[in-house]
């Protein structure tokens, strides 16, 4: 259950207005560009945006349980992820500097820093990274000249040229929209492997978006699948992100 509930923290948000667009159809290819083109050309995709607000569907499964959730995504560029569960029973609240959760369902919270959910997922999570999961850019924002180019018939796949033996990372980018198609992250130690795709986007104030998520989560000998899906979006609107911490609650022991 703690394990859901932190792998939530990466996962629980996304992003009906605009035009639903899906850019696997027909690829176009450039063969002569290089992975440090790729990159860039995708990092300068990047929305930008003060706020932003959605509600979500999240179907969450595990084995053989699955539960669905209507959500309230908001956001603050740069500086707030909040998220509140239907008649406020579970509420999020992620910053650079903390991430606080508490569940009215099961009167538990969780009030930390990154350190302690790094070591306990043994990735380098930060807010950046959070925020990056939601808006289909590349994870962990790696340079330009720390990629090379690999072969696919589907998207440009971007890999590190140096192997971690720790952790490796590719990046699947369209050739259209140079948006994500996909990242996946695998941890070798733990036998961990994290797997993001993006099914679709949406035209938003002239800005790509995704629309439609599936992240799964690995690690033998258990599977967390989480599909997200878009409610509706409201962009660059005065928000209000309340949270207090209710007492009497029992701490969630990482």
């Amino acid at each position: 259950m703690v394990k859901k509930l932190i792998y939530s923290l990466i996962a629980v948000f996304v992003f009906s207005c605009g035009t639903s667009k899906n850019f696997y159809k027909e690829p176009l290819f450039d063969s002569k560009m290089k992975a440090r083109q790729i990159l860039k050309t995708h990092q300068n995709q990047k929305a930008d945006f003060s706020t932003l607000q959605a509600r979500l569907k999240l179907e969450l499964t595990e084995g053989d349980k699955s539960q669905t959730h209507t959500l309230t995504l908001r956001i603050e560029r740069g500086k707030t992820i909040w998220v509140n569960a239907f008649l406020n029973t579970v509420r999020l609240k992620i910053t650079p500097e903390k991430a606080q959760m508490y569940n009215k369902l099961d009167r538990t919270f969780f009030d930390g820093d990154y350190e302690i959910i790094n070591d306990f997922l043994g990735i380098e999570l930060n807010f950046s990274i959070l925020e990056n999961v939601l808006l289909g850019d590349a994870l962990f924002n790696p340079k330009t000249n720390a990629l090379k180019r690999e072969l696919n018939q589907t998207s440009y796949v971007l890999a590190p040229k140096n192997v971690n033996e720790l952790l490796q990372v590719l990046y699947f980018i369209n050739p259209v929209s140079f948006k994500l198609d996909g990242q996946s992250v695998y941890q070798h130690l733990e036998n961990r492997n994290i797997d993001v795709n993006y099914h679709s986007f949406q035209t938003i104030d002239a800005q790509l978006f995704p629309k439609s998520i599936t992240i799964k989560v690995f690690e033998k000998p258990k599977e967390i699948t989480m599909k997200l899906n878009l409610k509706s979006v409201i962009l660059n609107q005065p928000l209000r992100f309340p949270f207090k911490m209710p007492s009497g609650y029992k701490a969630i022991d990482l």
